[in-house]
C-alpha cells in the first residue's frame, strides 16, 4: 500500500512510503479490537473505592440490651449495619480491574485498528516537521492546510521532539504520541492517523526484519 508524503502545506512532495500489507491490508478482527479497548479502559480505573465494614467503623462493641425479655427486637451493637453510622454490608473494596490479554491478541488488535483506518482512507503521511521553537499556531496552521482542523488527530512520531510536543499539547483535538507507545484505543478513538515520514518507514523496516528472522 503506497501512501503519498505530504508537506505541512498539504501538497504532495513527490515521494511515497510503502505501508506493508501485512499490517495495513489485513482483514480487521473487530472482536479483538473490542477486547483491547475494554482492557485499556479497565486499566484506567483506579479501583480505590472502599467503604467501612462493621469491624472498621467507630462505636462501642457493647451489646445494647439483653437478648430476650425486652419485648423489642434482638440487637447487637451500634456498629450494626442497620443503624445510622454502622458498617456497610457487601460494600466495594479496593481491587484491580486489569484484564489480561496475550501479546498476540494485542498485536492483532492494533493491526486490525490500523487496517480499519487504511480502509477508511484515514491515514496520512506528512514530511518530518521541525520547529525552531514551540509555537501552537504553527501546528494549527499546518492542520488547516492538511484539512484536518476540527478532527481528532493522532499524530505519530518516531521519537520525542520537545518543540513539537509543546506546540500541540494545548490542542484538545490533537494527540501526539511516539510510535512505540501507540495502542488500539488511541487509534480507534482518532478520526485521522497522521504519521510522520520517518515513523511511516519504520513499519516497513519492522516487517523486513521479521521476514529475515
Amino acid at each position: 500500500m503506497q501512501a503519498d508524503v505530504l508537506t505541512i502545506k498539504g501538497k504532495k512532495t513527490g515521494r511515497s512510503v510503502e505501508l506493508p500489507e501485512e499490517i495495513f491490508g489485513i482483514e480487521p478482527n473487530d472482536h479483538v479490537i473490542y477486547l483491547a479497548v475494554k482492557s485499556y479502559l479497565a486499566a484506567q480505573r483506579q479501583g480505590t473505592h472502599k467503604v467501612k465494614t462493621r469491624m472498621e467503623v467507630k462505636g462501642s462493641s457493647k451489646k445494647l440490651h439483653r437478648q430476650k425479655g425486652t419485648g423489642g427486637s434482638r440487637k447487637g451493637n451500634l456498629r450494626n449495619p442497620l443503624y445510622k453510622g454502622g458498617g456497610t454490608i457487601f460494600g466495594p473494596k479496593p481491587h484491580d480491574w486489569d484484564i489480561k490479554l496475550n501479546r498476540k491478541v494485542k498485536d492483532l488488535a492494533k493491526m486490525s485498528a490500523l487496517a480499519h483506518k487504511a480502509k477508511g482512507n484515514s491515514i496520512f503521511v506528512v514530511e518530518d516537521i521541525k520547529l525552531d521553537a514551540p509555537k501552537t499556531k504553527s501546528f494549527t496552521d499546518a492542520l488547516k492546510d492538511l484539512k484536518m482542523d476540527g478532527k481528532k488527530v493522532l499524530f505519530v512520531l518516531p521519537e520525542y521532539d520537545d518543540n513539537l510536543y509543546l506546540s500541540l499539547r494545548n490542542l484538545p483535538s490533537v494527540q501526539g504520541m511516539l510510535l512505540a507507545d501507540i495502542n488500539t484505543y488511541d487509534i480507534v478513538n482518532a478520526d485521522v492517523l497522521l504519521l510522520s515520514e520517518t515513523a511511516a518507514k519504520v513499519f516497513s523496516e519492522d516487517v523486513a526484519e521479521e521476514v529475515k528472522a
